[in-house]
């Protein structure tokens, strides 16, 4: 997990070629700006979903997880918190290879609060709880950009 704000993700240069490019698209793109949907980056392998949610109490929301891509989550209007997790001590709901997700059970090993400007980097493999509800309102926009690990 990385975990910092959009102002020095340029920090984060030099991990992986797919990685690079959302970092350009980040440093170059008013997110605020783009609409709902999911658009390419670089095909497959970097494209970015901007959407509106509804945080969870965090007893609603699941450790998701995903093996072929990282994710980058921005919240562009609202606050969520996230987790991520530590061991996996089950599944949830089975991995399906085709859409690269599934949920576990695990217990969570660190919290952090998305909006104001900040991101963070859940990498493949690396269970993430998204969408808990922060206090405020419960609407969110976010963009998630999935990155090919």
């Amino acid at each position: 997990m990385i975990y910092d704000t959009l102002d020095r993700i340029g920090r984060y240069r030099g991990m992986g070629k797919w990685l690079d490019i959302a970092i350009d698209f980040l440093e170059n793109m008013d997110i605020s700006k783009l609409s709902y949907g999911k658009k390419e980056i670089a095909g497959m392998d970097c494209f970015i979903n901007v959407m509106e949610a509804e945080a969870k109490d965090e007893d609603q929301a699941e450790f998701e997880i995903h093996q072929k891509y990282m994710d980058i989550q921005i919240d562009i209007e609202g606050m969520e918190e996230i987790q991520t997790g530590g061991k996996v001590e089950a599944m949830v709901q089975p991995f399906c290879e085709e859409t690269d997700f599934g949920t576990v059970k695990c217990d969570k090993k660190a919290s952090c609060l998305l909006g104001g400007g900040s991101f963070i980097i859940c990498m493949a493999g690396e269970p993430h709880k998204p969408g808990i509800w922060a206090g405020g309102d419960k609407k969110l926009k976010k963009c998630v950009i999935k990155v090919r690990a």
